[in-house]
């Protein structure tokens, strides 16, 4: 008889360590479908989080759910960021708190140029990111800066995104498969840039089917399974454990 593998002792393991960012028995639904299930995680300040899981373990809908979006619908438990509550707050407010949402679209905003995506979404006045710091960050942005944003390359848009988190003063940038249907050179200069970003300070949860190129960015990995934590532990962990791999990211 076959025997599941159990990683449940990893599961939550660091749900009271102190963190900079807290999900707290988290349950979201879209409808009647009850897609997370009860999680708690931390992340720390300055860390980047792999959050890994198969199609359907619910990782974009934890994203989506911290950053308080519509859907899903979370119907129970809190979420704290640098000591304060989102759990409440509408996805405008938890932006002014300091959570930045990439999506997996992007939406980069037609009829505006790479400059003008920028400055709509930059405070007044800018506190640590102005528009020179963040054309400094992605030098290619600035050569392309008077070009309509949604003519860009796919590797290009996705610079532009996360320049446009940037320009909120995020404190947690929030990435949804942002390498998708990027070359391999694209990817590494995407990496690239949010190592620097991780040396500002500012905190990433990364969502990424490519699992080993996530797993080498990030400091500690959080796997999904149907809707629950299976997993909790370093990235490193991950990478070691092939049974760990095979089983919840079929790697």
């Amino acid at each position: 008889m076959n025997v599941k593998p159990d990683f449940s002792k990893h599961a939550n393991q660091a749900a009271t360590a102190p963190a900079f960012l807290s999900v707290w028995d988290m349950h979201a639904y879209y409808g009647e479908s009850y897609i997370v299930q009860g999680i708690s995680f931390n992340v720390h300040e300055g860390e980047i989080l792999a959050l890994l899981g198969r199609n359907g373990a619910g990782k974009t809908s934890t994203l989506r759910a911290i950053a308080r979006l519509s859907d899903p619908e979370v119907k129970r438990g809190e979420i704290w960021l640098d000591h304060q509550p989102l759990h409440n707050m509408s996805s405008y407010q938890a932006s002014q708190a300091g959570l930045g949402l990439v999506p997996e679209d992007r939406r980069i905003i037609a009829g505006l140029t790479v400059e003008e995506n920028l400055k709509l979404a930059q405070i007044a006045p800018p506190i640590g990111w102005s528009l020179e710091r963040v054309y400094d960050l992605f030098p290619r942005l600035r050569e392309r800066r008077t070009q309509e944003g949604v003519t860009l390359s796919g590797g290009e848009q996705q610079m532009l995104a996360i320049a446009r988190a940037l320009c909120r003063d995020i404190k947690v940038l929030l990435l949804d498969e942002p390498y998708e249907g990027l070359a391999p050179v694209i990817v590494d200069e995407i990496e690239k840039t949010l190592r620097i970003i991780k040396e500002q300070g500012i905190t990433t949860i990364l969502v990424e089917q490519n699992a080993v190129r996530a797993l080498q960015l990030a400091d500690r990995a959080v796997i999904l399974d149907t809707g629950g934590i299976v997993f909790d532990g370093t990235a490193a962990e991950v990478l070691e454990n092939k049974e760990l791999r095979e089983e919840y990211l079929a790697i």
